[in-house]
């Protein structure tokens, strides 16, 4: 669902000007045609969906991921389709392969017009069982916070110079639902979305935009080690992908779904009344096997 706060132009070309000119037989060029986009996360699931669709646009795709093999894979199966790639390979939670990352990545292509935050990890352990692991949620805002900042901080001074840019962050709508057992994930999403809503008010006069896409549940790697998620419906990785690509062009402030908004306006509402819901879903959804075994949950790049 898009938020109200669409810019008028973005609406006014999707609706209007993109439809007539199609039935003109002169369809629009995507306002991705001719840009630089740096997707993160790119050797799988949401994050291989968007390369090829933003490469499938006319962009030039700068694939980031730690898989040196799944990313070559990307990066060759977008080229063989005929669209533009590269691929670059980084651990985000270090940070000197993050710096080094920027500074090849402005050395080789001068800037990066859209940076999308998309890889992350998620993890589902209830308190109970997290008395001990702490680690969990360093891990967890290693990746999923101060890896999406240091990028953000590397490549803005650039993207303000230019008085242009956009950055993308796959978020979750745990940040507006808050469930249980989700502590670490919700959490480092939460201060992504919350840095990115303040950045982009400090930037906005200089032309650089931001867009936080609160996905629900997706078909991917990430939730096969929930037991209660393989019966769940769920998004395929392309219709999330979908969704990105809409950030992208259309730069609203939040792309969320109905149940989020629900979700967000009843937690203001009746924040009792959905303690005590979220308390019995809790109860009735347990731990996972994977959790109870005390596994490390599953990373998405």
């Amino acid at each position: 669902m898009m938020t109200l706060f669409t810019t008028p132009v973005a609406l006014l070309r999707r609706h209007v000007v993109a439809p007539a000119a199609r039935l003109a037989g002169h369809p629009l060029p995507s306002p991705l045609d001719g840009r630089v986009v740096l997707v993160t996360g790119a050797s799988s699931g949401v994050g291989e969906a968007t390369a090829k669709a933003v490469a499938g646009r006319g962009a030039t795709v700068l694939c980031v991921a730690r898989r040196q093999v799944e990313l070559d894979r990307v990066v060759g199966e977008i080229g063989a389709a005929g669209g533009s790639a590269r691929g670059y390979r980084c651990d985000l939670t270090d940070a000197a392969a993050s710096d080094r990352l920027v500074a090849q990545l402005l050395e080789e292509h001068d800037h990066v017009d859209m940076l999308v935050n998309n890889a992350g990890r998620s993890i589902r352990r209830s308190l109970e069982l997290s008395y001990d692991r702490a680690h969990d949620f360093e891990r967890t805002m290693a990746i999923n916070y101060f890896g999406p900042v240091r990028l953000i901080l590397g490549l803005l001074p650039r993207m303000r110079e230019r008085r242009s840019g956009h950055v993308v962050n796959v978020v979750t709508w745990g940040v507006q639902m808050k469930a249980p057992k989700f502590s670490a994930y919700i959490a480092s999403k939460t201060a992504l979305d919350s840095f990115s809503r303040i950045a982009g008010r400090e930037t906005f006069l200089d032309g650089v935009t931001f867009t936080n896409v609160r996905l629900d549940l997706v078909r991917t790697d990430m939730i096969e080690a929930t037991d209660a998620y393989r019966r769940a419906p769920a998004k395929s990785p392309e219709r999330a992908a979908a969704l990105v690509v809409r950030a992208l062009e259309d730069r609203p402030v939040t792309i969320s779904t109905v149940a989020g908004r629900v979700g967000e306006v009843l937690n203001l509402a009746t924040p009792r009344l959905m303690d005590a819901a979220m308390a019995v879903m809790n109860a009735r959804m347990p731990d996972s096997s994977a959790a109870l075994a005390r596994s490390d949950g599953r990373d998405a790049s």
